[in-house]
């Protein structure tokens, strides 16, 4: 038996709005554009991606999942993500390597640091 790595799904209040904020922040295509499901992807064909849809109903408590992304140059990208919209976050991390951020929606990621060659 073989999987294949296809896409996360998040839950939001605006599946596109959030989509598009997602698209811009990773320089990512759009592959599916409606308020049902938002799908967007690094490209056209390259796995995995992102599918955004509405919040199920009646859900209230917080997806247990997070993105951690390992950027070239951490306090660049940190800035370029606050002025897209994100917000800092505090998560009780205390001093990290790492900077928590939240996306427009509160979901939160993590900017790490980049690899040490």
């Amino acid at each position: 038996m073989t999987l294949e790595w296809e896409q996360v799904v998040v839950d939001a209040a605006d599946p596109v709005a959030l989509g598009r904020w997602w698209a811009e922040a990773l320089g990512w295509v759009v592959l599916t554009d409606s308020a049902e499901e938002f799908e967007i992807r690094p490209e056209q064909d390259r796995l995995p991606g992102l599918v955004f849809g509405p919040v199920p109903e009646g859900k209230t408590v917080k997806n247990r999942l997070h993105l951690d992304f390992r950027p070239e140059d951490q306090d660049a990208e940190v800035t370029r993500l606050l002025a897209l919209g994100a917000r800092h976050a505090d998560i009780g991390q205390g001093e990290q390597p790492w900077v928590v951020l939240a996306d427009p929606e509160g979901n939160e990621f993590c900017v790490l640091r980049p690899r040490r060659g």
